[in-house]
């Protein structure tokens, strides 16, 4: 049996934010590139759609959790996935 570890909350959410700033910087150049191409022919309204679902569901077991990295992160995410789907639906015709 692996035992797990138990660590002070103060020492662990450093460790949370630090993945939430690194994953959500990395999902930006994707908007930013959508943005200013409005080419939204590789991106999957489908996989946006549960990537979104996914994120609320991210986000509101943070508030359940008290934890402010995780608030950060997929609050930010769920404004990029939200972008990311509207310009989507937007652009889907050019």
């Amino acid at each position: 049996m692996i035992a797990f570890l138990m660590f002070e909350p103060e020492y662990v959410e450093p460790i949370g934010f630090g993945a939430a700033i690194l994953t959500t910087i990395a999902f930006l150049p994707q908007v930013y590139k959508t943005w200013k191409t409005k080419d939204v022919s590789s991106l999957s309204l489908p996989m946006l759609l549960l990537f979104f679902v996914g994120i609320v569901l991210w986000w509101i077991y943070g508030l359940l959790m008290k934890s402010a990295s995780m608030l950060f992160a997929n609050s930010i995410t769920i404004v990029s996935a939200f972008l990311l789907i509207y310009f989507k639906l937007k652009y889907r015709n050019k």
